[in-house]
């Protein structure tokens, strides 16, 4: 399947028109997906991180 990414000013009418059509449709799925960072601040504020003394302490965690 072919992904494709559509880059529009959501203020403007037309465009939320337009895509509202598209997807209308019927033969398209949307994907909601959070930017990297985003996901990492999301994750910090709800204290899904972990914090280590140093390098050593990390590496015996994974280990």
């Amino acid at each position: 399947m072919a992904t494709v990414t559509l880059k529009y000013d959501a203020r403007d009418a037309k465009a939320q028109k337009a895509l509202e059509f598209i997807l209308s449709l019927g033969i398209f799925e949307t994907t909601n997906t959070i930017p990297a960072l985003d996901k990492s601040i999301k994750e910090a504020k709800e204290g899904k991180v972990y914090k280590y003394d140093s390098v050593d302490d990390f590496f015996k965690e994974i280990s």
